[in-house]
């Protein structure tokens, strides 16, 4: 197997690892393991790896609530990540973020927000920065369509296109904004199209096409490190599970034709299809993959549970010494 098709395969493991993630997340938060309330990426695994696979290790990357994906993309340890949202010492943020702050600044993950597009106009940091050293770094900062409509993020795009910054905006429109629809919060349902009034270049692409995401990503990133400024991209996508596991608002607001035809159009489903019919995996080697992948996730649910809790005097000493308590 050559390196094109052997990094095929790793990123079909990594689509799969994201989702088997989310699947058994729920099971340790309905056993006790996990607490508060937990976003699921289900459905829009393409859209993270397509972004990342296209980075450096010292890129940026800013989450948002919804980022479990993202920092599995970026390459952040998955025994870390399970033990953060078990409340370990162990996490990538020693226990204290939970699901919604995973951190890992070394690998370039600026971490998710608990405010909807929060990270947006945080981004513009990090991206002036790299313009101002000449670092040649790229940003990219995921939100949602629902985000979207959020004053913040206009600021944040007017500002980046003015300084021509290298960021990408990585609109990720899944169709929902918690439980509300989008056609019921955009006039115009296309969001890459606002890129015009910001005279920035804006596309969109297929978030379902791992293949299409890439080839999206790839010319955006270019242009940023070639200082030509940011890229809005959208990427049309689904989110199939509900916003969080403490609403359910799946069977009220989600016709079953809807939801049916983007199970058709699964990621994972499309991708590893293509890789069958191209001759570059097979049927029996799927499940070796999906073999691989429950190892790693058991092995990586068990140093979670392993994992210490964190030390309260140490964690009020740290607080004490950072606000001068």
């Amino acid at each position: 197997m050559g390196k094109k098709e052997l990094q095929c395969r790793q990123n079909l493991k990594t689509m799969m690892i994201m989702r088997e993630f989310e699947r058994v997340i729920k099971d340790l938060a309905n056993e006790g393991f996990v607490d508060g309330a937990v976003h699921c990426y289900t459905g829009e695994e393409a859209c993270a790896l397509g972004v990342c696979l296209n980075l450096n290790d010292d890129d940026y990357v800013f989450s948002t609530h919804r980022g479990h994906g993202h920092a599995i993309a970026k390459g952040l340890d998955l025994k870390k990540i399970f033990a953060e949202l078990m409340g370990k010492a162990s996490g990538v943020s020693n226990g204290y973020g939970g699901s919604m702050h995973l951190f890992n600044p070394k690998l370039g993950f600026m971490g998710g927000n608990g405010i909807v597009g929060g990270g947006v106009p945080v981004s513009i940091g990090t991206a002036y920065a790299s313009k101002y050293l000449n670092d040649g770094k790229v940003t990219v900062c995921f939100f949602s369509e629902g985000a979207s409509n959020e004053g913040w993020c206009h600021e944040a795009m007017n500002m980046a296109s003015l300084w021509k910054l290298p960021i990408i905006f990585a609109c990720e429109n899944n169709l929902f904004a918690a439980t509300t629809p989008s056609y019921k919060t955009l006039a115009n349902p296309d969001i890459y199209e606002r890129a015009k009034a910001y005279d920035m270049v804006g596309v969109k692409c297929d978030g379902n096409d791992l293949d299409d995401c890439i080839k999206t990503v790839k010319k955006a990133v270019d242009r940023a490190r070639k200082g030509e400024g940011p890229t809005l991209i959208e990427f049309k996508t689904y989110r199939v599970e509900g916003h969080c596991r403490v609403i359910r608002d799946l069977e009220i607001f989600r016709p079953k034709d809807v939801v049916q035809w983007w199970a058709d159009h699964d990621p994972i489903k499309v991708y590893s299809e293509r890789l069958i019919e191209k001759g570059i995996i097979t049927e029996d080697e799927l499940k070796v993959i999906a073999a691989e992948v429950d190892s790693e996730i058991n092995e990586a649910i068990q140093f979670g549970k392993d994992a210490p809790l964190p030390d309260k005097e140490e964690f009020l000493k740290k607080i004490s010494e950072r606000y001068a308590i």
